[in-house]
């Protein structure tokens, strides 16, 4: 296939430029053939199946970026919820499986390890109770462990009882890392219809689902897109949503040549690739900035949900024409420690936690990588979990809730989380509660569109 000058000018711009890259490969693992009656022995085989599947992760990576010209920003791996591989050992914490996880991390050199996790949409059995449990300290003793909690379904409804748990967990983990500015909650995600093979953190693990091991693939591009979007200045919403749509198709393309490419290396079978735009700190790497390019004057003005909206489907359109094995969240992200546009949107007001929550149910993920006070009560964060869980079981679709409370800090401070987490102004929450709410427990039905046979 020949490429004129054009194209290849076009490629160059997109990576060097416009910030183009690989956001992450995700190996995921199972571990279900490692659960045992000892947690020593069912650890000792995690560490022998995780090193022999991702032993050169890492080295398979840097020698496809060296090979292709294409930055791969993140190697990881998901493993399978820990809630389901440590239960047969009836051991009373889990913080020592968390610990195994960050060791086995440290020494691929791989960027963090997802799996710390639990389904519990709608029931907790006691390997679940006793992973949640252990999340404060394990993700206080751990850099790069993940933990991920799957609260409600479009099928089961949403586990309320679950849901005031995490409220509790949130703060309790907050309090725990104080010293670092909350930065457990960072590594902390609540999900609604979680998908088994996300390649994103702080949201991978590997669903009981999947095979033995996969590799996922998990592109972004927002500058990309932005610079398609100033191609169309003064044209019709139509015009600008098919040169989305159709760079959608050529990002997507680079992502399937790395992950197919690095999945026959590795010797493992192709997942999915994740089509998500996710953001980074860096000047021009913003989602909120593809908003306003569109003609919203700040990201959260009127109008902002209507563009993240058509931004959201022809991303996914674009996407699906170019990979047969499109999956996990494929949308786009709106963390706002994580967007330099979205940070500017809260120093000028013209976003709030409402808003978000809004755009929330026509993007991919949810309420992500929000600073709030320290102060915020248990039952309020449990309300915002609630809220945004409600979402994605009625619209069926992923939600997610990463909210960090710091503590010691209030409304207008700066909180600074570090690398691609980035740092975020403290945001207000509504001052009006909603304990006796959250007090009753129990569990939210399924809608009554979820009885699909």
């Amino acid at each position: 296939m020949l490429f004129t000058p054009g194209e290849i000018q076009e490629t160059v711009n997109m990576f060097m430029r416009q910030k183009l890259d690989v956001r992450a490969i995700t190996m995921g693992i199972s571990l279900r053939d490692c659960a045992c009656a000892d947690g020593k022995e069912s650890r000792r085989r995690i560490r022998d199946k995780i090193l022999r599947y991702a032993g050169k992760l890492v080295e398979t990576g840097r020698a496809i970026e060296s090979e292709f010209g294409v930055p791969i920003i993140n190697k990881r791996v998901a493993v399978t919820p820990i809630s389901l591989v440590a239960e047969p050992s009836g051991e009373k914490s889990y913080v020592e499986w968390a610990i195994t996880l960050d060791e086995l991390a440290k020494e691929l050199n791989i960027d963090f390890i997802g799996g710390f996790s639990a389904l519990v949409q709608k029931g907790m059995t006691p390997g679940d109770k006793t992973l949640l449990a252990s999340i404060p300290e394990a993700l206080a003793v751990t850099e790069r462990v993940c933990s991920s909690i799957n609260l409600g379904t479009t099928k089961n409804g949403i586990n309320m009882n679950a849901v005031k748990d995490m409220g509790e967990i949130i703060r309790a983990t907050a309090e725990r890392t104080a010293d670092r500015g909350g930065l457990g909650c960072a590594k902390l995600v609540v999900f609604c219809n979680a998908p088994e093979d996300n390649p994103f953190m702080a949201g991978a693990f590997h669903g009981p689902g999947e095979g033995d091991a996969v590799l996922s693939v998990g592109v972004s591009g927002p500058g990309v897109i932005k610079a398609a979007c100033e191609q169309y200045k003064g044209q019709p919403l139509d015009v600008v949503a098919d040169g989305i749509k159709k760079t959608a198709f050529k990002i997507t393309r680079m992502g399937q040549l790395v992950g197919a490419e690095a999945a026959k290396r590795l010797g493992v079978d192709f997942g999915i690739l994740d089509l998500s735009l996710a953001p980074t700190p860096a000047v021009g790497d913003s989602v909120a900035r593809i908003l306003e390019e569109l003609g919203v004057e700040s990201a959260g003005a009127p109008g902002s949900t209507a563009a993240l909206a058509m931004l959201t489907d022809m991303v996914k359109k674009g996407g699906v024409m170019a990979s047969a094995s499109v999956g996990g969240l494929s949308g786009a992200f709106i963390p706002v420690s994580e967007d330099e546009g979205m940070i500017a949107a809260v120093k000028a007001g013209s976003i709030c936690l409402e808003k978000l929550e809004a755009m929330t149910c026509v993007c991919s993920v949810g309420l992500d990588m929000i600073a709030i006070p320290g102060d915020v009560p248990a039952t309020t964060i449990s309300g915002i979990i609630a809220d945004e869980m409600a979402i994605g079981m009625v619209n069926n679709k992923t939600t997610a809730v990463r909210i960090i409370p710091v503590p010691g800090k209030g409304v207008g401070e700066w909180a600074e989380f570090g690398g691609l987490l980035g740092g975020a102004p403290i945001m207000p929450v509504n001052k009006f509660g909603c304990a006796d709410f959250i007090n009753r427990g129990g569990r939210i039905p399924a809608p009554i569109h979820s009885f699909r046979n």
